[in-house]
């Protein structure tokens, strides 16, 4: 039985191709292995930046390629087929961090009834979050439609959730506009979601012509404006500014555009690849929000299930509104894997859109 993996070119991300390996038989699995069969998995841009930081932030040791080439990890779900696990069942269902493949190898370690961790060696260079899998079996959140939702969003979610939580504690850096990029992006809108519940601070979407309709339709922006635009913004105020594209010209643009009142500059993403060298800008220097880091401190200033509980409240007022602003699309096989994420890629795919695939025919 062999194994089906989408590679890219590490040099090259426009280059991909699929390749073959042997899978191993059941009964040679090592004791508490799991062989999984990846079932089904989202792909969006913020997997790009995975794909672009995968050397800076070890992405690719996750799952190994050949040399030269890199698989990109991806949200998604897997059933267990074989086990050498006692606790874990063959047919359970697991959410979490795959590869872009057909199955995957885990060493089941620290295994409760709510999760494991896989403790490959090669995967423990990476924060805990990309080595850990629910257990899902039975679990209606992450079924069916709702559990595309999940894929699609929970990490990016988690991710605007953390931005969100760390501009608060810092009560906005004095701002009081938060200037998202890229504001048609899932973890934009995410973190437009959040900010827009709090009374006291104007969010601003900036985006290109094409997605303007689509990023008011939110109606989480208290204000859209175009990239061409954002110098038409009053700078008399104090703004923090959320990057979430990685460019480097509107960065530049907006620092000097906001003179003496950029207070916060934040790096999040890195999708718009052609960054050139940057200079000295004014105001707040520009910084990456790591959020690794920002979970780590909330997990010991809430203690045990704190995180948990309060992002699982945050979702829960999120997630009605997926239906209406998502369009999520299904696909199969290698082909439609391959021009999915070439798409993403190279841009083409529409804010509205969420793609959900699977390796297998």
């Amino acid at each position: 039985m062999k194994s089906a993996d989408f590679v890219v070119a590490r040099n090259d991300l426009q280059r991909c191709k699929m390749i073959e390996t042997q899978l191993p038989d059941a009964a040679t699995l090592p004791d508490d292995a799991l062989l999984v069969k990846v079932t089904r998995f989202a792909l969006t841009a913020n997997n790009i930046t995975y794909a672009v930081m995968g050397d800076t932030l070890k992405y690719w040791t996750l799952f190994p390629a050949p040399d030269g080439f890199g698989n990109i990890p991806v949200w998604g779900f897997g059933e267990v087929i074989a086990s050498k696990h006692p606790a874990i069942a063959v047919g359970e269902s697991l959410f979490g961090y795959f590869p872009m493949a057909t199955h995957l190898v885990i060493e089941a370690a620290d295994v409760s009834k709510r999760g494991l961790r896989d403790g490959a060696a090669h995967r423990q260079g990476v924060s805990p979050v990309y080595n850990s899998y629910a257990r899902v079996t039975g679990n209606p959140d992450f079924e069916g439609r709702a559990g595309d939702y999940r894929a699609l969003l929970q990490p990016l979610f988690m991710l605007s959730f953390l931005v969100d939580d760390y501009l608060g504690e810092n009560a906005m850096f004095g701002a009081r506009s938060v200037l998202l990029s890229s504001a048609s992006s899932k973890t934009a809108f995410g973190l437009a979601h959040l900010l827009h519940r709090r009374k006291d601070i104007k969010v601003i979407g900036l985006t290109s012509a094409s997605n303007v309709d689509f990023v008011k339709s939110l109606g989480c922006y208290d204000e859209v404006v175009t990239y061409d635009k954002v110098t038409s913004l009053p700078a008399n105020a104090p703004v923090a500014y959320v990057d979430m594209a990685g460019n480097s010209a509107l960065r530049e643009t907006l620092h000097r555009h906001f003179v003496g009142q950029m207070k916060y500059s934040g790096r999040v993403g890195l999708t718009h690849r052609s960054t050139m060298e940057e200079p000295e800008l004014p105001g707040a220097r520009p910084s990456w929000f790591f959020a690794p880091d920002q979970i780590r401190k909330r997990a010991k200033a809430w203690g045990p299930g704190g995180v948990e509980q309060r992002f699982g409240a945050a979702w829960s007022g999120f997630a009605p509104n997926l239906g209406k602003w998502l369009k999520v699309t299904e696909s199969r096989g290698p082909d439609a894997v391959k021009q999915v994420y070439l798409n993403t890629l190279n841009g083409h795919v529409s804010p509205d859109e969420g793609h959900i695939l699977s390796l297998g025919t």
